[in-house]
């Protein structure tokens, strides 16, 4: 028996138009599916062609911050995507009025299975909306210090100081306490701490403390160092410098170049920095009267 053209197309027809299952009396088909996907794949182009293409660009041109750029991209992705969703329902013919009663099995099924992925999807959208943390922030969650790289509908990726990827679900950020350094105002204060001698000389340590904030480069001239006389030590006076840096950003590359120019300077200055020590003070023993055993039991002998 010859197989023509006309009937490979009849079969795979039938393939396609065969019913899987009904869904409000609306058959879903093979086709209806493929189409489905199609719709949304072709929303799914859309939505990067115009987040990446046009707005990213658009927003860069009018200097808008990473952080505020990224959160408009994501809102107008879930747009595109959600239209698309509706979309691609409508264009196979089923009806959304008829997903209710699916949608509500559904959240039954959300709301005993699902509510840590609920919960951190709606964490997500408290935090592109209401934005305590954006992209390209210095955070400390828990023991985690890094910068937060992406947000995603479930989770936030914050790139360590050892540049390892770590992975924290977005409803540590809303039902836990979040350090962010570069909120609102991205300055921060650092406090070098230092004992000198008691035999220096104050004005020359203000000095020299002075000298040593204005030649880093990274260090702010507004506001000033201060230099802070904190208290007197077992062995030495205790002195704070602050200083003010732009950015937390290289915090501890800062602070090891601060400390190594004390160091210098302070030679330079003849400056010294004290080991911690103790003083021990040994006094002479009283003299005290022996006498030997004999003249003790003598002595025990005439009382009695």
């Amino acid at each position: 028996m010859e197989i023509t053209i006309q009937d490979i197309s009849a079969l795979l027809k039938d393939v396609f138009n065969f019913t899987l299952f009904k869904l409000n009396q609306t058959p879903v088909t093979i086709s209806s599916i493929f189409m489905f996907f199609f719709v949304l794949t072709i929303f799914f182009i859309i939505s990067k062609f115009l987040s990446n293409t046009i707005i990213n660009k658009l927003l860069i041109r009018f200097q808008i911050e990473e952080g505020l750029r990224f959160t408009l991209k994501r809102i107008t992705h879930y747009l595109i995507m959600i239209t698309g969703m509706v979309v691609a329902f409508q264009f196979v013919g089923i009806d959304l009025s008829g997903l209710a009663v699916v949608f509500g099995f559904l959240s039954v099924g959300i709301g005993f299975g699902l509510q840590n992925i609920t919960s951190n999807f709606v964490s997500g959208l408290i935090l592109l909306f209401e934005r305590p943390i954006e992209i390209g922030d210095r955070i400390t969650i828990g023991n985690t210090e890094g910068d937060v790289t992406a947000i995603n509908m479930r989770s936030t990726t914050v790139q360590s100081l050892d540049n390892i990827s770590i992975i924290v679900p977005n409803s540590e950020f809303i039902s836990s306490q979040v350090v962010n350094w570069s909120h609102g105002d991205p300055k921060v204060r650092m406090v070098v701490k230092v004992g000198v001698s008691y035999n220096s000389d104050l004005s020359t340590i203000n000095q020299a403390l002075t000298e040593v904030a204005l030649s880093n480069a990274n260090v702010l001239k507004k506001p000033k160092p201060k230099i802070i006389f904190n208290g007197f030590g077992d062995s030495a006076w205790n002195m704070e410098l602050w200083i003010w840096l732009g950015s937390p950003r290289n915090y501890y590359q800062i602070r090891s170049e601060i400390n190594r120019d004390i160091i210098t300077k302070f030679r330079k200055y003849r400056i010294e920095i004290p080991f911690p020590q103790t003083d021990l003070h040994v006094r002479s023993p009283l003299p005290v009267p022996f006498q030997s055993v004999t003249e003790i039991n003598d002595k025990a002998d005439q009382s009695t």
